[in-house]
């Protein structure tokens, strides 16, 4: 972990630092663009938002990374039992591989286990949660809010009254203001215009690997622009090598060699 990283809660002088920063982290993961920041500022409207519970993290005066919880429900159709969900879970993007998303979900949930929350359930990245104990909600007798059970769908237990919790899981209602199109572009003008890409059609998830443009290619060696970065990068095998302007998928490696592992066209250019 970073030496001067710094885990808190949120201050109003925070928020719109933390909605870029949350923006960025999202940006064209699953989609062109991302609601993610929009997600942040609902929370923070709603009722169920629990501010003691999450967290920012703080790195020479700029926020770098952020977690937040709200209220959430296990249903199971006589009873509701209150438990807590978190999300968005956000990482400034230039950078990531630094465990500053290790560090706010250890914080927090030092803080959820001393508040005698009953436990976390959330509908997260199923490689990623597990390291800090959460397991699968079937193994529990918890369903989304539908009844249906995937991988994605986590809980971590942090008292005995969770045992005794079963069925379907009920969030916030206030996330489906989520889906109003004409905020969530109001918002948008209030942050810089980042460029939106398209992979492929549908769902993309962009998780593992990365999306840059390369900008220049010296001796076999090419530098794909992430963000502010310039990260120099391979591209052995690959059918068609990229050229100067290529849209590419990348492997990053802070401390070994970065691969290009896909030339692609942005869907949303194409002539």
């Amino acid at each position: 972990m970073l030496e001067n990283l710094i885990i808190r809660q949120e201050t109003p002088a925070d928020c719109k630092s933390a909605e870029l920063m949350t923006m960025r982290s999202f940006w064209n993961k699953y989609w062109p663009g991302c609601s993610e920041h929009f997600l942040v500022r609902i929370i923070r409207e709603s009722n169920d938002y629990l501010p003691e519970l999450s967290r920012v993290a703080e790195l020479d005066n700029k926020i770098v990374g952020a977690v937040y919880y709200t209220r959430a429900w296990i249903d199971d159709g006589s009873a509701r039992h209150e438990v807590v969900t978190f999300g968005p879970l956000s990482v400034e993007p230039t950078l990531e591989g630094n465990d500053i998303g290790g560090a706010l979900m250890r914080k927090s949930i030092e803080a959820a286990k001393k508040a005698g929350v009953a436990g976390i359930v959330v509908i997260g990245e199923p490689n990623y949660y597990p390291r800090f104990g959460f397991k699968r909600a079937s193994d529990f007798g918890i369903t989304d809010g539908e009844g249906n059970s995937f991988d994605a769908i986590m809980c971590l237990p942090l008292n005995d009254d969770f045992s005794k919790i079963k069925g379907r899981i009920v969030e916030s209602a206030d996330f489906k203001k989520l889906e109003d199109q004409k905020r969530l572009q109001e918002i948008n003008k209030e942050f810089p215009a980042y460029r939106k890409v398209k992979v492929q059609e549908g769902f993309m998830q962009i998780f593992e690997q990365h999306l840059g443009v390369v900008e220049s290619i010296k001796d076999g060696v090419y530098f794909v622009r992430y963000w502010e970065l310039l990260i120099p990068a391979k591209a052995d095998g690959l059918e068609k090598a990229p050229t100067v302007g290529s849209d590419v998928q990348f492997i990053w490696k802070r401390n070994g060699e970065s691969k290009i592992t896909k030339v692609f066209k942005n869907l949303l250019e194409e002539q």
